[in-house]
């Protein structure tokens, strides 16, 4: 009885864990991209992030990066 109010207690402690939000995870990609990261954003981002919502902004976020870089260079030249 007692180990199963443990790993009761234990998989509370674990559902329990905050999922970062759309901000903190856009945040978390943008330090990715300059090579920069908090230790702190860095434990978050692998307790209680989600590999693919990580992916889907990392893709918007390169899709976004190009297109920029695009629109700047037929700006420039002519």
């Amino acid at each position: 009885m007692a180990s199963n109010k443990a790993e009761s207690e234990q998989e509370a402690g674990h559902n329990n864990e905050k999922q970062p939000s759309i901000k903190e995870v856009a945040s978390s990609v943008a330090a990715a991209f300059f090579g920069v990261q908090s230790d702190k954003n860095r434990e978050r981002d692998f307790k209680g992030g989600k590999f693919s919502h990580f992916v889907v902004v990392g893709l918007i976020s390169v899709v976004l990066f190009v297109g920029a870089l695009v629109a700047i260079v037929n700006l420039v030249l002519p």
